[in-house]
C-alpha cells in the first residue's frame, strides 16, 4: 500500500479515536445556536470533523465510558445554567447601581487527566459571567475569572459550583475506577468526597 493510500485510513482511524472531541465540539455547535434539529446536528459534526482535521490535537487519553443518563443530566443542566447566566448578566449590564466586583478563584478539581479537565474547563468558561483564564495539569488547578463575586456567593460557592460540574462530567464520562480514585461512589450522585474547597498555597482570589 502506498503512502497516499494509507494517508485516508490514517486520517479515518484518528477521528475515530477522537470521537469524545466530535461529540463535544457538535454539542457546542447546538447548544450555541440553540436549534436542536438534524440539520443543525449535521452542519455541528462536519464543522467539528473540519477543526479535527484541519486543527490536530495529540490524541488525550480517556479510559472512560459514556452513560447516557448522567450525559442527559450533564447537558441538561448546562443549558439550564446558560439560560439563567445569560439572564443574570445581561440584567446587571443594565441595571443601575454599582459595578460588580470581579475576582479570580483557584479551584482544585478532583481529576487532573486532558480530558475531564478540558471539558470542565471549556463547560465553566461558555457560561456567561466565568471564564477559565489558567488551568494547571500538573496540579489540577483551574484559575475562574467571575464577573460578580458577591453576587456568586462568594469563592467558595464558586469553587461548590465548579466541582459540581466536574463530579456530572466525571459521572456522565469516567470509568468506575475514576470515579472511585476521586472519592466519587459510582451509580450514587448523592455522595462525593469535600475536595477542592481550599485554594492552592501560593494564589487564590483576587480583585479582577
Amino acid at each position: 500500500m502506498s503512502p497516499q493510500s494509507r494517508r485516508p485510513a490514517h486520517q479515518l482511524r484518528r477521528l475515530g479515536s477522537q470521537w469524545h472531541a466530535l461529540a463535544l465540539l457538535t454539542l457546542i455547535w447546538v447548544l450555541l445556536w440553540g436549534d436542536l434539529s438534524w440539520a443543525n446536528v449535521i452542519a455541528g459534526a462536519v464543522i467539528a470533523v473540519a477543526v479535527v482535521t484541519m486543527f490536530p490535537l495529540p490524541a488525550i487519553d480517556m479510559h472512560g465510558t459514556v452513560r447516557p443518563w448522567p450525559a442527559v443530566v450533564l447537558g441538561a443542566r448546562f443549558v439550564a445554567d446558560l439560560f439563567v447566566a445569560s439572564f443574570e448578566v445581561a440584567w446587571k449590564a443594565i441595571r443601575p447601581g454599582p459595578v460588580p466586583h470581579g475576582a479570580i478563584v483557584a479551584v482544585r478539581l478532583r481529576n487532573p487527566e486532558d480530558a475531564y479537565l478540558t471539558i470542565t474547563a471549556v463547560m465553566s468558561s461558555l457560561v456567561p459571567g466565568s471564564l477559565v483564564v489558567e488551568a494547571r495539569r500538573s496540579t489540577g488547578v483551574v484559575y475562574l475569572h467571575v464577573l460578580d463575586i458577591d453576587g456568586s456567593g462568594g469563592p467558595e460557592a464558586v469553587r461548590r459550583d465548579t466541582l459540581a460540574l466536574e463530579e456530572r462530567v466525571l459521572r456522565a464520562f469516567a470509568s468506575n475506577t475514576v470515579l472511585a480514585r476521586c472519592g466519587l461512589v459510582p451509580g450514587d450522585a448523592g455522595t462525593a468526597l469535600d475536595a477542592g474547597s481550599t485554594p492552592p498555597s501560593g494564589r487564590g482570589e483576587g480583585d479582577a
